[in-house]
């Protein structure tokens, strides 16, 4: 069996080197911290010096992959994504699971490197246990990676660890991503079936005026019948479509009306109405008050939980929630709890919240259960969410249908019409001989 030398550092800070005898570098480095000790550098006995562990572990996948491609390209393979909702939960999960059978962090970052963990690539794994075997904390370490680990992710894993509840932590973040992914995913499920009705009616609409409508148009020209009014309208309307001047006319001012509301939506007063706007459209503006509220309660209400002061928590808060609206009202809330007031109290003053929110969170003040209170508003959102969802799903199917059928309507009318007006037509000239 090969063996494997090593330079290790015990929990009171002695240095100790030694020889192993393992199937590879990773059993060692395993073995040592089944010893109870943090590995500085291990390497084949008769290969040379050793090399030093947080180097090896946090470069070596990615020069491998990046020495035969160019600068521009290479940058680009290191570029990482955000993780989705989903993708994080699964991470934090696996996490607490390997934490709570025993195994101390640094071995559980070892094994969650092997993990299969869609989303969040090894090498994260690999550089927060480089950086935990050189002495910093969880959260310090998932704090030099903003885009894979959030303020809210960084801040409860760091309330984790002064509690010495790092467990349950993660098992509390764990559910509350997974959570906000099923939300996510009920967004998703709602908007998929008026999605495919839209295509299938454009499809339908498309294929007619382009395929079937020249063909039938080919025959009412080598008729001298005057066609019907909605005939006259279809053939104009196909004229317009067919004609590259218009339909140039046409893009250049949907170009030029998108870019003027992506410059209107960058300005801050363009954002602002444009959220609130959507928090004030009928049926659809209910759903997106109701993600929001449980979106703020239930990430408030677990930093509280965790033991995240509450200014920083609402700090946080603030900065999860997407809405301009309710965001600047939150942002007030912090500012007016500096002054020793209650959060109540400026939550009712902002006039952005309801007022269920308001009197819930005052009786938990109360009763000193703050996050509890906010735990079941955030229940009752995510409830309530559910079914805004089922009802606006329930408006929007049969109103889809209505327009898709007077659309091909619409169309079988013209010809139908047009071809009863030919068929008359003959039918009277004929009648006349």
């Amino acid at each position: 069996m090969p063996q494997f030398s090593y330079k290790a550092r015990r929990r009171t800070g002695e240095v100790v080197t030694g020889v192993l005898d393992v199937a590879d570098r990773g059993a060692a480095l395993v073995q040592i911290e089944r010893l109870g000790m943090f590995p500085v550098a291990v390497d084949a006995a008769k290969g040379g010096a050793a090399t030093p562990v947080a180097s090896d572990r946090s470069g070596s996948a990615r020069r491998q992959m990046s020495d035969f491609l160019p600068p521009t390209l290479r940058a680009m393979f290191h570029r990482q994504k955000k993780p989705k909702m989903q993708e994080l939960a699964t991470f934090t999960q696996q996490l607490a699971n390997l934490l709570s059978s025993g195994m101390p962090l640094t071995v559980a970052l070892n094994s969650m490197t092997h993990l299969e963990s869609k989303g969040i690539p090894s090498e994260v794994s690999k550089m927060l246990k480089a950086d935990v075997m050189e002495g910093k904390g969880l959260s310090e370490a998932m704090k030099k990676q903003p885009l894979i680990f959030s303020d809210l992710y960084v801040n409860m894993v760091k309330a984790g660890e002064h509690s010495g509840a790092l467990v349950e932590v993660l098992r509390r973040m764990g559910d509350h991503f997974e959570r906000f992914a099923t939300v996510q995913s009920k967004f998703t499920s709602a908007l998929i079936y008026p999605a495919f009705v839209c295509a299938t009616g454009v499809l339908i609409m498309v294929f007619f005026m382009t395929y079937m409508l020249p063909k039938f148009l080919s025959i009412f020209e080598g008729m001298k019948v005057e066609l019907p009014v909605m005939t006259r309208m279809l053939v104009n309307i196909s004229n317009f479509f067919s004609n590259k001047l218009y339909l140039t006319v046409m893009g250049l001012v949907i170009v030029a009306t998108i870019i003027v509301f992506k410059r209107f939506q960058s300005t801050e007063h363009g954002r602002r109405t444009i959220d609130r706007w959507k928090l004030n459209a009928p049926v659809f503006g209910k759903v997106m008050k109701l993600n929001l509220y449980g979106q703020f309660t239930r990430t408030l209400a677990t930093l509280l939980q965790n033991g995240v002061p509450v200014l920083t928590a609402l700090q946080i808060s603030e900065e999860v929630i997407p809405n301009t609206v309710i965001k600047e009202a939150i942002a007030k809330t912090r500012e007016e709890v500096t002054d020793g007031k209650t959060i109540a109290q400026p939550l009712a003053r902002s006039k952005v919240f309801p007022q269920l929110m308001v009197d819930l969170v005052k009786i938990g003040e109360e009763t000193g259960d703050v996050p509890g209170a906010l735990s079941n508003l955030a229940d009752t959102y995510e409830s309530e969410l559910n079914i805004a969802l089922r009802v606006m799903t329930n408006m929007i199917e049969p109103v889809l249908i209505i327009v898709m059928a007077a659309g091909v309507g619409f169309l079988l009318l013209s010809v139908l019409s047009a071809m009863f007006a030919i068929t008359s037509n003959i039918g009277g000239s004929m009648g006349g001989r």
